[in-house]
């Protein structure tokens, strides 16, 4: 695979090769664009005060590294704790970089008072490289969702249990998925984009979990709330 991953914390980047289309919600340049580069930003409470812009702030120290086109992310966990997995099926490789933090851990279709608590999030950054072609954006759009299921089983499979139930992920998650752009319409369960997208994050996401379970557990950095950071 031609992407090449970069740690210098606090940032960690993952630099595509090429241009690639990316499907995110990131905190800079969330939706479909065209992007070459999927960064990480470490952050803590003292960088992000209550009362700062913390995407005009994620912006400049963007900027200030040349990498002002790159979809990024904030997170709280420390980058130097990313898991990166890398899966072949078929023609079809797919590979996955997260970051896993569940200090502010949720089950979806509940919400719990999160005031006074640490921020924590899973940050995944995949991608994907068919051999001879690339994704059409519909089916750029169901990997995004495959990846977001392989999210969620893996944080049912370690994760923690809350008042509510078992934990299915936090309240900031964030998932970008990277392709060429090209005619393949389909990337579902039954096909070797879905299947190849699916383990390379479940298997990311369940040793990050493992690991914050292990060694991590409510003692992870904190930082505002922020949709799609930490």
């Amino acid at each position: 695979m031609t992407a090449h991953l970069t740690l210098e914390r606090p940032w960690l980047c993952l630099d595509l090769g090429t241009p690639m289309r990316v499907l995110s919600w990131a905190v800079n340049r969330p939706g479909m664009v065209t992007a070459r580069r999927i960064a990480w930003r470490e952050v803590r409470n003292a960088d992000l005060p209550e009362e700062l812009d913390a995407v005009a702030w994620l912006q400049g120290e963007l900027a200030a590294r040349g990498a002002g086109d790159a979809v990024a992310f904030l997170t709280s966990r420390d980058v130097r704790a990313y898991v990166d997995r890398s899966v072949r099926m078929g023609a079809v490789e797919a590979r996955a970089v997260a970051t896993v933090g569940l200090s502010n851990a949720e089950r979806v279709g509940t919400r719990m008072d999160r005031a006074g608590h640490d921020w924590g999030t899973i940050n995944i950054a995949v991608v994907i490289e068919p051999a001879g072609g690339g994704l059409s954006e519909a089916a750029l759009v169901e990997a995004l969702s495959i990846a977001t299921q392989a999210r969620t089983a893996a944080v049912i499979a370690a994760g923690p249990d809350l008042p509510t139930g078992r934990a299915t992920g936090t309240g900031t998650d964030c998932i970008a998925v990277a392709a060429p752009s090209g005619l393949m319409n389909y990337a579902g369960l039954h096909t070797d984009t879905g299947e190849a997208v699916g383990r390379a994050v479940y298997d990311a996401v369940l040793a990050g979990t493992q690991d914050w379970m292990t060694h991590v557990r409510r003692h992870d950095g904190a930082a505002a709330p922020i949709k799609g950071a930490m």
